[in-house]
């Protein structure tokens, strides 16, 4: 009985956070007398297949699309690579100030976003680098704290007895990273990959600072500056090239499910 009743609890709160999807998918096949007509129907009549061409044709949906997938594999290869490095050096070697770093790493986790953000938009100007992508590239390959957390907590699980064997047999630290850590760590791996690709696929606030030219824009920049230009919207293929855009982060997160799950509760396993 307990678990029937937990299941229709989830159940009931799933549909709850479902609606906002099924409005898209709904207005996203609707004409405009349909969209602004008395009262909401959920199932359009007739369907209006042309929002999709529309919003493709309007927000210049693919030149976007590759903008957003080209800044969102460098963000991922930039923070999976150095944040792994940056945990490594945090749980498998021992050096003086280990601790203390570690801690000052995570305090900047309180930081945030807007706070850093006159800053660094003030350190990007004088760089040459306002109204390029650099700004929302370059940072990642520096880590981020939260990535670096979780990824340490990981590779606390990782047996210490692999890599002493391994040097054992003359490896340098960077081979025992890259042969032994990483491919233990692919779960982990995976979630800080998933994580940063929905960040970088919805974000707005830093492509709006530091993109000027309207070739770079972004998809969610893009539908933004759509809007504004009509001074509100044609909800229609808006929502249409909205119900694109989500389709992506759909499907990776259904073939990454599995790893996402595993690696978000094997992290915490062993505490610092």
């Amino acid at each position: 009985m307990k678990k029937t009743i937990s299941h229709l609890l989830l159940i009931s709160v799933s549909c709850i956070f479902l609606l906002p999807l099924i409005c898209i998918i709904s207005t996203s096949l609707k004409g405009s007398e349909q969209i602004y007509s008395n009262g909401f129907e959920w199932i359009p009549d007739p369907i209006v297949w042309s929002n999709f061409w529309l919003a493709l044709s309007k927000i210049s949906f693919l030149s976007s699309l590759l903008n957003t997938i080209y800044i969102a594999v460098f963000n991922i290869f930039g923070v999976v690579v150095a944040s792994s490095l940056a945990a490594y050096a945090f749980s498998a070697l021992e050096w003086k100030g280990r601790d203390l770093f570690f801690a000052i790493t995570l305090a900047t986790i309180m930081l945030p976003d807007m706070v850093l953000m006159v800053p660094q938009f003030i350190l990007f100007k004088q760089m040459g680098w306002y109204g390029t992508m650099l700004p929302l590239i370059v940072p990642y390959f520096c880590g981020l704290p939260f990535y670096i957390f979780l990824l340490r907590q990981f590779f606390l699980t990782i047996p210490r007895d692999l890599a002493d064997s391994a040097r054992i047999d003359g490896a340098n630290e960077f081979t025992i990273w890259k042969d032994i850590y990483l491919p233990l760590a692919k779960p982990a791996l995976m979630v800080v990959g998933l994580f940063q690709f929905l960040i970088s696929w919805n974000d707005l606030l830093k492509p709006s600072i530091f993109l000027i030219d309207e070739t770079q824009y972004t998809l969610s920049l893009a539908l933004q500056q759509y809007q504004s230009k009509l001074g509100g919207a044609e909800w229609g293929p808006l929502m249409a090239a909205v119900l694109i855009m989500i389709i992506p982060i759909v499907i990776l997160f259904l073939l990454t499910q599995k790893y996402f799950v595993k690696g978000i509760a094997m992290s915490g396993l062993k505490e610092s």
